[in-house]
């Protein structure tokens, strides 16, 4: 036919639109960089990632019922200092929990005391024997389960001394120790913070992956652990937390989000405190060489 191209595509009467072209079905999601879930996603995976790589570095892996239960050097020997020390340790718990929170507990020698007292709380103690505190003379730096402790508070000489009597009343006050709730409370770290807040002169900063302290029960405000500041919650899964150790906390379903002055750091779920902490420093003996 005059004018006819053989292979040519017809065309739509008066309007010139070509026939949509069939392609390939792809394999991949394509990543929306300006939807608010694709950056959520990221910085989940970002503080789940940094969680897995502390918990692994302090792990000794294998089953955690044979993991490492040895002291790793922070605690002074009774031997080697005959002052009184009150200290504040915290590392991350056992199994899966461990990614999101940590296992806190205190310690405590008085002047010339051969041994350190060890307080803390087990849900596995409360159900073999009907309460969940333990006291115990373990060493007080050994692991948690294979996971390295760290020092948040130390406190030593005669503000120790004081410490401890009040420490001891605190313990056998509290008041949940017939009941545990791994979220949000009570538990390990609601047990600490409660102890905390009956001795202020500790002054320890709780990291903000110790879920539960937070908890307070029926009340509603509170001292801050530190008791250098004040918080209001409600029954541990919101609120917000002022203080001068601790600088600005918000929780939201038990998990922290804040900024620490102090220590110019973030404070965030799963993945711990991230800047420049100060860290617990002790004051040397008076007849120190140092």
């Amino acid at each position: 036919m005059p004018g006819a191209s053989f292979g040519a595509v017809p065309r739509s009467s008066g309007e010139g639109r070509r026939l949509p072209r069939h392609r390939a079905p792809s394999i991949f999601v394509p990543v929306r960089w300006r939807s608010p879930a694709t950056w959520f996603s990221l910085f989940a995976a970002l503080l789940f990632g940094i969680a897995y790589v502390d918990k692994e570095q302090n792990a000794a892996g294998g089953d955690w019922r044979t993991a490492s239960r040895e002291p790793i050097g922070l605690a002074p020997s009774p031997l080697d200092e005959p002052e009184a020390v009150v200290q504040v340790y915290a590392a991350r718990a056992v199994r899966w929990r461990g990614y999101f929170g940590v296992h806190t507990w205190i310690a405590v020698k008085p002047a010339s005391a051969d041994a350190y007292t060890v307080y803390e709380v087990n849900g596995w103690r409360l159900r073999r024997t009907g309460t969940a505190v333990v006291v115990s003379d373990r060493a007080p730096d050994s692991r948690w389960y294979g996971n390295a402790p760290e020092l948040i508070a130390d406190l030593r000489g005669p503000a120790a001394a004081a410490a401890i009597p009040k420490i001891e009343r605190a313990v056998a006050a509290y008041p949940y120790a017939e009941s545990y709730r791994v979220w949000p409370g009570p538990n390990s770290n609601t047990f600490v913070a409660y102890v905390l807040r009956a001795v202020p002169e500790v002054e320890a900063d709780l990291p903000p992956t110790a879920i539960g302290k937070d908890y307070l029960g029926a009340a509603l405000f509170a001292r801050s652990p530190s008791g250098t500041g004040v918080q209001v919650s409600l029954l541990g899964v919101l609120g917000l937390l002022v203080g001068i150790e601790e600088g600005l906390e918000i929780n939201l379903l038990g998990l922290t989000f804040g900024l620490d002055p102090l220590d110019l750091a973030v404070k965030l779920p799963l993945a711990g405190s991230i800047g420049w902490p100060r860290g617990p420093r002790p004051e040397p003996p008076e007849d120190s060489d140092e």
